[in-house]
């Protein structure tokens, strides 16, 4: 059996080891004791627009972005074009990623959430192990894909128990957003993005789910938590036993409504960047455990569609490729340790949605210094928002199922 081996690497308390992993054909990396070895991470939350919207990404650019990023692993959304939300949808989607991943000889590992649209909701028990999860919207994001009936959600969250699946939510009050939209109808500052997509909206949302989620004994993980409100209703589930679990972003813990005066509508997306006190808040959360994955809502737009005056521009950002070294450049800050990034992006994962472990590694660079550049991004779009900012601590080889990617 050929041999990858992994010579003078260091593991994540710094000391020096050898490590001996399967692989296609025997090759050695040398870490020359200066690279650290992760397991390499899964993203629970992106978005590579297959099928639909091609143009801005698609499973072989996005899986070259997801290998740059440490990142072997991903969970796809459904919001697509036709959205995913029954058994042909979601047949005809894993036909186009395979054949993409085939085409760019990448064996990324994927998983698809399916949506939850009130019409097909009953047949979810036929796809209940081709999916990760059910993805719901309680209020519309980059599409018309939401539920807005509460006997609906209920009924949602009764079959995902009855089918122990987990739902994942979108936790915006659609009813608060359509109010707001009409409140605010004459300001075009995508400031006014965060009033419009108001903090109620979200801590309303979030009540609501963990009161429909307790009822019927489902599990719920929350995607993207941007406000400190909810950060505490969460916490507080958690402590009474309620299988609640909190994803927070790199976008809500690295930015706040202060950057749109420079970012503009690079940084727009749903739920909106909040206030400093909710920033500190999401990082309480990542320190103390209450956070239990830093997902990337990687949902990539093209510049020019970034550039339309609001609120004709789009909401989402790339990120797959750029989480691992802004956490990195935290810990060398004393923010978080290399364990707890570990566990953020990858263990909790794979125990949350009980999915099997593997060998995947990811060996970074910790004192490499390094600027996020535009033109340097693997995403098909070309941009991040973080670009211009110096991180310290870059991933240099992703190894994915015994095969080495330089990145």
């Amino acid at each position: 059996m050929p041999t990858l081996t992994l010579k003078n690497v260091l593991n994540l308390d710094g000391t020096p080891e050898d490590i001996t992993l399967e692989s296609s054909k025997d090759q050695t990396i040398d870490g020359e004791g200066r690279l650290t070895v992760m397991p390499a991470l899964i993203d629970p939350h992106v978005h590579f627009r297959v099928p639909g919207q091609s143009y801005k990404e698609d499973f072989a650019s996005g899986a070259r972005a997801a290998l740059a990023g440490g990142v072997t692993h991903v969970f796809d959304m459904p919001n697509n074009d036709p959205p995913t939300i029954d058994q042909e949808t979601l047949k005809q989607k894993k036909k186009l990623i395979d054949k993409q991943l085939a085409d760019a000889k990448i064996p990324l590992r994927y998983d698809l959430f399916i949506g939850a649209d009130e019409k097909t909701m009953n047949d979810i028990f036929r796809i209940r192990d081709e999916v990760i999860g059910i993805k719901l919207f309680m209020g519309c994001s980059t599409n018309d894909m939401c539920v807005e009936d509460p006997a609906a959600m209920k009924r949602l969250f009764q079959i995902a128990a009855e089918e122990q699946m987990i739902v994942a939510v979108h936790a915006e009050d659609q009813q608060i957003l359509k109010v707001n939209r009409d409140l605010y109808k004459a300001r075009t500052d995508v400031k006014a993005h965060s009033i419009i997509r108001s903090r109620d909206a979200a801590i309303r949302a979030t009540e609501r789910a963990l009161d429909y989620a307790l009822d019927a004994n489902a599990e719920v993980y929350f995607c993207h938590v941007s406000t400190k409100e909810e950060v505490d209703l969460i916490r507080k589930a958690k402590r009474s036993g309620q299988l609640a679990w909190l994803e927070v972003t790199p976008q809500h813990l690295f930015f706040n409504q202060d950057n749109y005066e420079e970012l503009g509508s690079r940084i727009q997306m749903n739920p909106p960047v909040r206030e400093r006190e909710d920033q500190w808040a999401l990082w309480e959360a990542v320190i103390d455990g209450t956070a239990d994955t830093i997902g990337t809502d990687h949902a990539p737009h093209t510049l020019q569609e970034k550039s339309r005056p609001y609120p004709d521009s789009p909401s989402g950002m790339p990120g797959v490729e750029t989480r691992l070294p802004l956490l990195l450049n935290a810990a060398s800050e004393g923010k978080l340790s290399l364990n707890r990034i570990v566990e953020l992006c990858r263990l909790n994962i794979e125990s949350i949605f009980q999915i099997p472990t593997n060998d995947d590694k990811v060996l970074v660079d910790l004192s490499l210094e390094k600027e996020v550049k535009d033109d340097e991004m693997k995403t098909k779009c070309k941009w991040s928002p973080f670009s211009g900012r110096k991180l310290k601590g870059w991933p240099v080889y992703t190894i994915l199922k015994g095969e080495v990617f330089r990145v």
